[in-house]
C-alpha cells in the first residue's frame, strides 16, 4: 500500500466524522430521556486527559469542547488511515465496505480497547438507544470514510 492510500484514508476518515458528529447530535436528542447520557467522545476524552494528569475541570465549556472535537477528529482520521488495508483485505464497494469498517472501529472501540482501558464501560452496558445511536452514526463514519478515500485515491488522469 502507497502513503497516499494511508493519507487518503485519513482524509477520508477526518471527513466522515464531520456527518457521523451531526448525526450524533442531532439523533442524540430523540433518545428516551433515560437513555440520553452523554455522548463517549466527550466522557472518553475526559477520562484519558485526567489519566494523564490534565487539569480538564478547571478549562472553560469552549475548550472542553475543543479538545473532544479535536480527540474526536484526530481518532476518526486515524482509524481512517486504516481503512485502506481493511478495504484491500474485505474487498468490495468503497461505501459498503466502509460502513462495515465503521461498525468494526465501533465494536473494536467500545467492546475492546475503551472497556479494557477502564475509560468506559462496555457498550453492553449502555441503554440500548445510545448503542443503536453509535452503530448507526459509525456506519455514516465508515461509508464517507470509503467514498471520500477512494475519491482521493483514485489514479489520476494525466494531465494534458
Amino acid at each position: 500500500m502507497q502513503g497516499r492510500d494511508w493519507l487518503a484514508g485519513a482524509a477520508g476518515g477526518f471527513a466522515g466524522t464531520l456527518p457521523m458528529t451531526g448525526a450524533m447530535l442531532l439523533l442524540h436528542r430523540f433518545l428516551p430521556e433515560g437513555e440520553r447520557l452523554a455522548l463517549p467522545p466527550r466522557p472518553l476524552t475526559m477520562r484519558i486527559l485526567g489519566g494523564a494528569g490534565l487539569p480538564w475541570r478547571d478549562l472553560p465549556e469552549p475548550a472542553r469542547l475543543a479538545l473532544v472535537l479535536a480527540s474526536h477528529y484526530g481518532y476518526g482520521a486515524a482509524a481512517g488511515a486504516l481503512f485502506p488495508a481493511f478495504r484491500r483485505l474485505a474487498g468490495g464497494r468503497a461505501v459498503p465496505a466502509g460502513a462495515t469498517y465503521g461498525m468494526l472501529v465501533w465494536a473494536l472501540s467500545y467492546l475492546g480497547w475503551v472497556p479494557a482501558a477502564r475509560l468506559l464501560p462496555p457498550a453492553t452496558r449502555w441503554p440500548p438507544g445510545l448503542v443503536a445511536l453509535m452503530l448507526g452514526v459509525h456506519g455514516v463514519w465508515g461509508g464517507t470514510t470509503g467514498a471520500v478515500a477512494e475519491s482521493l485515491s483514485s489514479p489520476r488522469p494525466p494531465r494534458p
